[in-house]
């Protein structure tokens, strides 16, 4: 049996987590836009992600055209949580390639949110 080992990001910086298993999931530093748009409502974009695992690619028409993405999980429960940007085919949309997206629906925010920021 394989053991899949969480990553834990710094105690001291605001962050996402999974609301299904409390799995962290991304730093707010490394949050890109709050302006995109998921299968179940708003998402961020992120240009890093930790304890997600990455489905095959495949392209797909969303509202800013053709793109190869691959669905993203939480590594710890298992849940699907967004998309991964592998192509655009727009060049106006190259700047998505490598991002992560992450619905709200999938994520808490935790740490820190009610202090003011350094």
């Amino acid at each position: 049996m394989v053991k899949t080992f969480q990553a834990y990001l710094p105690k001291c910086h605001r962050m996402y987590s999974c609301i299904h298993c409390r799995a962290h999931l991304a730093n707010h530093d490394e949050l890109i836009s709050k302006s995109f748009q998921g299968s179940q409502g708003r998402a961020y974009l992120f240009n890093s992600v930790v304890n997600v695992g990455c489905g095959p690619a495949e392209e797909r028409v969303l509202l800013t055209g053709l793109h190869a993405v691959a669905d993203i999980y939480c590594e710890c429960c298992k849940t699907t949580l967004g998309w991964k940007y592998e192509q655009a085919f727009d060049a106006s949309q190259k700047y998505k390639e490598g991002k992560y997206i992450i619905e709200l629906a999938h994520m808490i925010k935790e740490n820190g949110w009610d202090s003011p920021p350094n």
